[in-house]
């Protein structure tokens, strides 16, 4: 991933504010006081609303005023894009709430629908949707239909109930089945990247709620395309990782026959930044081909002294009857940003077709 002044740097605030004078901005102040230097101290996040107040300043008035200014600038000949997109769409968002948002709601959401095509409009809308949820999923439905799969897409992408960056929505994780028919109208789109983001987003409703995201999956399964298999195998993916039977059954990995051996570490003791290495021989112990979807399970020792187990894949075999598949894998503690490590006992096991095996416990040293 960019740094922050990647991705919205000197540069993309300069091209914004370019892009704003050229549809009718006369004075940019509080824009042009932003530099270089004042950027860099700040987050990504900090330095989106740093701009979007600058804009708001810049542009004073009320909400007409606002949107007059970005009707233009989307249908000029060069349209705003790149990540100053992402301050002007905050922009709209908060001059709508700020205004009359009952009367802005969807002159607002159109906004954003014309500025997604320049990067994406997915976190702008989210005050939006927190003002009035089922009112801006109305709106928002009719996108489904759009020639733009950039719109499209924000339809999907933008209603995620945990969509990365973005602020919460708390009512889409407590009423999840308020964006499914959104997910229907989008399955079969003929854009991949649309139906990614199809994919992503049960993904998400499964954190909490795996009977609706099974339920969803098996009706398009019984009405499929050439897409459908791809989709709802990477909308399934992680509760495929917790051994859900509906999940893995949909996938084709029925309740397997096997039998896996104890497994074999490379070490007993890890150092800090090491690698663990395990191996084991898995055997279809039934008397038919069966498929077997493999992983692996560490359970890292949490800073209270229990232990939280993760899921990794690891491979995907059929095996026929009595057929015995030997598995082996390197798992590395170098420090990476997502994930603490705390020095204590450790455990890994197999888990074939979401059954966990034997685990075996190893300790990791402490910086």
């Amino acid at each position: 991933m960019p740094f922050a002044d990647e991705l919205l740097g000197h540069p993309a605030l300069r091209a914004l504010e370019t892009s704003l004078r050229e549809a009718g901005l006369e004075h940019s102040p509080a824009l042009g006081a932003i530099d270089a230097d004042v950027l860099s101290p700040l987050s990504l996040r900090e330095r989106t609303d740093l701009i979007r107040d600058a804009i708001l300043a810049d542009v004073p008035g009320d909400f007409a005023v606002l949107s007059r200014l970005v009707h233009v600038a989307t249908e000029a000949p060069t349209p705003p894009s790149g990540w100053g997109v992402w301050p002007l769409t905050e922009a709209v968002t908060s001059r709508a709430l700020a205004s009359d948002p009952d009367t802005h709601l969807p002159e607002a959401l159109a906004l954003q629908a014309a500025l997604t095509p320049g990067l994406t409009a997915e976190w702008g809308i989210r005050g939006l949707l927190r003002h009035d949820l089922h009112r801006a999923l109305g709106i928002i439905q009719t996108w489904t239909a759009h020639p733009d799969e950039h719109v499209r897409r924000l339809a999907s992408e933008g209603t995620r109930a945990y969509l990365p960056w973005g602020v919460r929505v708390p009512q889409i994780i407590a009423e999840p089945e308020s964006t499914l028919p959104i997910l229907h109208a989008l399955y079969r789109d003929p854009s991949e990247y649309v139906r990614r983001s199809v994919a992503n987003h049960l993904n998400d409703i499964a954190r909490h709620r795996p009977d609706l995201v099974t339920e969803t999956t098996a009706a398009w399964l019984a009405d499929p395309d050439e897409n459908t298999a791809w989709l709802v195998k990477h909308a399934l993916r992680t509760l495929i990782k917790k051994g859900n039977p509906e999940a893995l059954a949909q996938l084709g990995f029925a309740p397997a026959a096997a039998e896996v051996s104890a497994l074999e570490l490379s070490t007993e003791r890890v150092p800090a930044g090491g690698t663990i290495g395990f191996s084991a021989t898995v055997t279809n112990t039934g008397s038919s081909a069966t498929k077997l979807a493999i992983d692996y399970v560490i359970h890292f020792q949490k800073a209270n002294g229990t232990l939280a187990p993760k899921t990794f894949k690891l491979v995907t075999r059929t095996l026929a009857p009595g057929e015995r598949i030997r598995v082996a894998k390197e798992h590395s503690f170098r420090p990476i940003t997502t994930r603490r490590y705390h020095p204590g006992a450790h455990a890994v096991a197999l888990q074939v077709n979401g059954v966990a095996f034997e685990q075996a416990v190893f300790e990791l040293d402490a910086d």
